[in-house]
């Protein structure tokens, strides 16, 4: 199975631009509020028009700007789980389930509400469901229409952590058992990371190239893929006349090639107050912070007005005017919108 999906459509603030294909995996599209993601999906599913393009699954024209083909969203066959699961609050849980079924079966809702621990639920409305068991609803209407693709819209955005960790659990072994195109839209790296087999990265309207997870993770090369990949020490860069980089938040010249680099990174724990190379960014006004991930040393970097956070061991905490780095730890950051 495969979705191919190439549209554009003029926004309010911008122009989204798509263009994405998906086989039997799970392709994440992750970006801040307001960078489109939704929308993307809400084009696909037909529930909203791309201005033009081409959308595609499994060989079916489900639109086509240029031949006036636009299927309603009732016959794309795209299954769609909303961030606020959207169930129909005058209807029961088993009432729910069915609205989706081609064939009305109720033997056929039983088992998928025994398979997801919802028997007890059957009658219930959604005002009486806990966000679990919302959730669950949700997604078991979805999967009873038997979809082509699955559209996951922040599916945990809703929940707590602790109900969030395990419905994600339920969710992985979910997409392990399915053979369909899906696409997750998210904007927490934890959950891209742990669920993805490719993600790309949008911001204002433009989805970046999609790649491999884990190489997105390992070697972020945009702004917005660094910090899905938790760079937290992210500063505009300008390439000067001898050709170097210049980093003035941090004060900082690094000698480095490469086109259309506009910004530098470098993650917390690869900076280090001893002396690990040659390479040390100038800094003042340090200070320790606390976090449930461990201590960090938050400073000012010398002669510029940007600070760099460090990861430390509380027993290393004094004066210091030095955090070091190795130059290959030094990312080196494109435009989100040049085209790699």
């Amino acid at each position: 199975m495969s979705l191919y999906a190439s549209f554009r459509k003029k926004l309010l603030s911008f122009d989204l631009s798509v263009d994405i294909e998906v086989s039997d995996e799970t392709v994440s599209i992750f970006g801040f509020s307001g960078a489109g993601k939704s929308m993307t999906l809400k084009c696909i599913s037909g529930i909203e028009t791309p201005d033009s393009g081409l959308i595609m699954l499994n060989g079916r024209v489900l639109y086509d700007s240029e031949r006036g083909i636009n299927l309603p969203p009732q016959k794309r066959r795209v299954g769609y789980l909303f961030q606020d699961y959207a169930l129909f609050p005058h209807m029961t849980v088993e009432q729910n389930i069915m609205a989706g079924m081609k064939i009305k079966d109720r033997a056929a809702v039983m088992e998928w509400l025994r398979r997801y621990e919802l028997s007890d639920c059957i009658d219930r409305y959604p005002a009486e469901l806990s966000g679990g068991q919302k959730q669950r609803t949700a997604i078991i209407r979805m999967l009873a229409s038997e979809p082509d693709c699955l559209l996951l819209d922040e599916p945990f955005s809703a929940l707590d952590v602790q109900l969030k960790w395990r419905l994600e659990q339920e969710m992985k072994e979910l997409l392990k058992d399915i053979s369909k195109p899906v696409i997750l839209v998210s904007h927490d790296r934890d959950e891209v990371f742990r669920l993805s087999d490719r993600v790309g990265c949008m911001r204002m309207g433009n989805l970046e190239g999609i790649r491999k997870t884990d190489d997105v993770f390992d070697h972020p090369l945009t702004e917005t893929e660094a910090v899905l990949a938790g760079c937290e020490n992210i500063a505009s860069a300008y390439r000067c006349e001898d050709g170097s980089l210049y980093i003035a938040e941090w004060n900082h010249r690094i000698a480095a090639s490469g086109e259309n680099i506009c910004a530098a990174g470098i993650r917390s724990d690869k900076l280090s107050v001893h002396q690990i190379s040659d390479s040390y960014i100038e800094i003042q006004d340090s200070e320790l912070q606390r976090g449930l991930d461990g201590h960090s040393l938050v400073c000012r970097a010398k002669g510029g007005s940007g600070r760099l956070k460090c990861s430390i061991d509380a027993e290393e905490v004094c004066k210091y005017d030095r955090l070091y780095y190795r130059a290959e730890d030094m990312l080196l950051l494109k435009d989100d919108n040049h085209d790699k």
